[in-house]
């Protein structure tokens, strides 16, 4: 198969979807790769470590889609690259669908198949895929709100940890999962106190047992949220519903009961947020004040951390690109159900529930398309 890697477009993502030693792996198996220059740089992958893996070098993004296959990305094709996206190519990277009606009805028009990291599924409901950068985001979201906290940042000049005869910071964590967890984990390491909320009971049984003595659990409800966030420094938002949009858990009535200068790091913002007054940044310009509140809403926080990130990813990526190049994406779909259910668009229609649903969009089975 022809596997292209473009250069990521996306504002300061410095990632790339394939390193030279996965690069090597393809080539092994006698597949061409074709990869476009300094699309490795930002992550420390020099165009000649790609060479000797046996890559193919193109000068630019348009070259690489028009001569591949299986595009492998690591983030959703931007504006820009949705013209070069034609019928029957099989894009495999993050989409987050639920997050931009624009990219949902592009992918539709291309006729393309569309395979998204964060809904392939294994049996235990795991998202592999979105493991390994949900660590990184939950644990860039405490580094990020630490900074932000600072006067000259806009915060309350709060250093998280506090010093003795001080207190630390205060830290709300919205959702038990990966980030959650990573993120209540950081937070409790540099002295903070940590409440961390989610719906499941036992997912909170299980956080109470493994967090250190700085770090509460508590049902997550509307009522508790604005019991606690007047007194809160930082809120983490990390919750997830697999392929569909973020709820909304911080209103915008509820930022009147935070003081100014509290930070609010939203990693949910990928699937549309989950703080009403949300909107998505870039590291350019990752801040914005309302009400006095700094939101921080970056799309592509590990994409600020490539060199960690890419490693990261493409540890839990490559066996899925392996597999694609060596079957096809229709029987490597078969026969690994986890991978199937990454599917999201194929050949103009929507085959995952939630993304129609969230742009109250047609919806078919996938299993038509597999039969």
């Amino acid at each position: 198969m022809k596997v292209g890697i473009p250069k990521e477009l996306k504002n300061n993502e410095n990632r790339v979807a394939v390193t030279p030693a996965g690069a090597l792996e393809l080539t092994k198996l006698q597949h061409e790769v074709y990869i476009q220059r300094g699309a490795g740089a930002g992550s420390g992958f020099p165009d000649e470590a790609y060479e000797k893996a046996g890559a193919i070098l193109l000068p630019d993004t348009e070259s690489v889609y028009n001569i591949a296959e299986m595009i492998v990305k690591v983030k959703e094709p931007i504006a820009e690259e949705y013209n070069l996206i034609r019928k029957d190519q099989l894009l495999f990277t993050y989409f987050h669908f639920a997050s931009s009606e624009d990219l949902t009805r592009a992918m539709l028009k291309s006729g393309s198949v569309c395979l998204a990291y964060e809904t392939v599924e294994a049996s235990d409901r795991s998202l592999p895929l979105l493991i390994p950068m949900s660590e990184v985001a939950g644990r860039m979201s405490i580094q990020e709100g630490a900074k932000y906290l600072e006067r000259p940042a806009g915060g309350k000049g709060i250093l998280l940890g506090g010093v003795a005869g001080v207190k630390p910071a205060n830290v709300l964590v919205l959702g038990g999962g990966v980030v959650g967890t990573q993120a209540a984990k950081m937070a409790a390491g540099l002295g903070a106190n940590v409440s961390i909320m989610d719906i499941n009971l036992n997912r909170l049984r299980y956080l109470e047992d493994i967090m250190p003595a700085n770090v509460d659990t508590v049902m997550s409800s509307e009522y508790n949220i604005r019991e606690l966030i007047g007194n809160i420094d930082l809120v983490i938002g990390g919750v997830l519903i697999p392929g569909g949009k973020a709820p909304s858990l911080i209103t915008r009535d509820m930022l009147r009961l935070m003081k100014p200068g509290t930070v609010m790091v939203d990693v949910a913002i990928d699937q549309g947020g989950c703080f009403e007054t949300s909107r998505p940044t870039t590291h350019q310009d990752p801040v914005f004040m309302v009400d006095d509140i700094v939101h921080y809403c970056v799309t592509n926080m590990p994409g600020a951390v490539p060199f960690t990130s890419t490693l990261a990813l493409t540890n839990a990526t490559l066996p899925y690109v392996l597999m694609l190049a060596n079957l096809g994406w229709k029987e490597a779909c078969r026969r690994n159900e986890a991978l199937g259910k990454g599917l999201n668009i194929i050949n103009g229609t929507i085959v995952y529930k939630e993304v129609a649903e969230a742009w109250k969009l047609d919806y078919v089975e996938m299993s038509a398309f597999l039969a």
